[in-house]
């Protein structure tokens, strides 16, 4: 079996960002933060659209709905979740003694 190195592996914007200057990293958290919250705001208002299409005879497939519904809502316990930890992690922090 041939394996082949990690560095091969990773996609070209990950290894664009393992060259940047930690100065640039200070935003990358919250970039990244940003982008997640707009994708689960994506997938609840994708949800709501395609209920209201359900409700008005667009879409007959309620299969569409539940999904789209369960994945909106399987999004949203993730983002409370990490930002469960993320509170906790700085009440952590908090907490230590300098």
């Amino acid at each position: 079996m041939n394996v082949a190195p990690l560095q091969m592996i990773l996609p070209a914007a990950a290894k664009a960002g393992a060259e940047r200057p930690e100065a640039d990293g200070v935003n990358s958290f919250g970039e990244v933060l940003g982008k997640a919250l707009n994708n689960v705001n994506t997938a609840q208002l994708k949800a709501n659209e395609t209920t209201k299409q359900f409700l008005t005879g667009e879409i007959q497939d309620v299969h569409q709905v539940t999904i789209a519904a369960e994945q909106a809502r399987i999004m949203m316990q993730l983002a409370v979740e990490v930002r469960n930890k993320v509170v906790e992690a700085y009440q952590e922090m908090s907490r230590m003694q300098v």
